[in-house]
């Protein structure tokens, strides 16, 4: 089962914040600056905690993963948008 996840990040250095945007646009869909939306097993999250924890310097950066509940259930309306409207990404694979 997938959880939705709303991670978001704060990297002091400049190198590190692109090696952690380029890792984070593998794992979910970029929302704004510093915050991506991703839907996650189990094991592909501990797969992108521990990348992460081999990026960050654990003193000067943050990580903030906040679970929104199961990608098919509440999640699906989790986010409300003010201004430009949020649109999220399909639920299905779509097949061109």
């Amino acid at each position: 089962m997938r959880q939705t996840y709303i991670v978001t990040y704060d990297v002091c250095d400049p190198k590190r914040l692109r090696r952690v945007f380029k890792l984070m646009k593998g794992y979910g869909e970029h929302v704004q600056l510093s915050v991506f939306r991703c839907d996650l097993q189990l094991r592909t999250l501990h797969e992108l905690l521990g990348r992460l924890e081999e990026i960050i310097h654990h003193v000067e950066d943050q990580v903030l993963f906040i679970d929104v509940g199961p990608s098919e259930g509440r999640a699906a309306t989790s986010i409300r948008a003010i201004g430009k409207a949020y649109d999220p990404p399909p639920g299905c694979a779509l097949i061109v």
